[in-house]
């Protein structure tokens, strides 16, 4: 089932200690949220209560309310603001979890995020890094794409969440090669009929010819040149201080990243609260904000959801782009009339 119009985002609350519950209450109060589709929550009733509660929001739910509420009822009444406890681990686990059913069962049309605290989820027996690797395992896909998408910049990542010293390891020719078409594929997919992708250097000056380091010239050119040689417009590499300006001016229609913090601090500086992180290549949309639980002001009614705004609105926009993309016309047609 696919509902288009209006899109269906299912929205997970998060680790339920953390700012989660607090952005999402007040997300969905919002009024571009509420006119962009429909909503479905998948936490816990008490705790969305407890943050309406500290965020003074006051939400309906169910049919004609702000969103419709799958409650699993799953946490400890008990539970602590701005800590980290296995309970809440487990109940966040759970909402992911419940959320994937749900997609892949075709109930929602894709998954918008709030964060979770991979401690937590350690202590509560789930081993994933994080929120990608645990959607990946629960849907089989073997390996997803991440990427930031702000004010019209979208940046992919080679590595995820490695140490630099690991993720200076990967930066392989092979590995390059092989994920500049899956970019490409994916950028059409959104809608961007002639892809112009950009991959950043990991040294100074692209590394100067060799005398700032070699991998630029001995790893990543030709990893750009393969791929050109497959009729990919791809440049590269590009001055890492340089190619995300080019990208916003919009010399290209996206960066790869080499490493986690290489984009994360090019997005975050552009814009912190609105920067959302997209995950391609699984069976559905997802979305997320671009931040953390924020224990250090979880329920003080200080949370800012700015960015899960942004990632709600995205997965519905994403949602939109890839139904027109992928969907013949008569298809279309058929699905977009409730007569039919």
């Amino acid at each position: 089932m696919f509902h288009v119009n209006p899109p269906v985002i299912g929205i997970t609350i998060g680790d339920p200690a953390g700012i989660g519950p607090e952005i999402v209450v007040r997300a969905l109060a919002h009024e571009a949220v509420r006119a962009s589709g429909s909503a479905v929550v998948i936490g816990d009733g008490w705790v969305l209560e407890r943050a309406m509660n500290v965020t003074g929001t006051r939400l309906e739910f169910g049919t004609g309310g702000h969103a419709r509420l799958v409650d699993l009822a799953n946490v400890d009444h008990r539970l602590q603001w701005g800590k980290i406890q296995s309970t809440a681990g487990a109940a966040a686990g759970q909402f992911i979890e419940r959320a994937v059913q749900d997609a892949l069962a075709g109930r929602i049309d894709a998954l918008a995020t709030a964060p979770l605290n991979k401690e937590a989820l350690w202590r509560a027996g789930y081993r994933h890094l994080g929120h990608t690797e645990m959607l990946a395992d629960l849907t089989r896909t073997s390996d997803p794409l991440t990427m930031f998408q702000v004010r019209g910049l979208r940046i992919f990542f080679l590595t995820r969440h490695l140490s630099l010293r690991e993720a200076l390891d990967q930066i392989r020719r092979e590995k390059i090669a092989a994920i500049l078409p899956r970019i490409d594929a994916e950028l059409h997919r959104l809608g961007i009929e002639r892809p112009r992708v950009a991959v950043a250097a990991l040294n100074p000056h692209a590394g100067e010819g060799g005398a700032l380091g070699r991998e630029d010239l001995e790893e990543i050119a030709p990893a750009v040149a393969d791929a050109r040689s497959r009729g990919l417009t791809v440049d590269g590499p590009v001055p890492a201080d340089a190619v995300f300006a080019q990208a916003l001016d919009g010399r290209y229609d996206a960066v790869l990243s080499l490493y986690h913090d290489q984009g994360h601090i090019a997005a975050k500086t552009l814009d912190f609260h609105g920067a959302v992180s997209v995950t391609l290549g699984l069976p559905f949309v997802r979305t997320s904000v671009d931040h953390g639980t924020a224990f250090d002001i979880a329920g003080k009614g200080l949370a800012r959801a700015d960015s899960m705004i942004a990632a709600i609105l995205a997965a519905g926009d994403l949602v939109r782009r890839i139904y027109v993309t992928q969907t013949p016309r008569s298809s279309r047609a058929e699905r977009s009339d409730p007569q039919r």
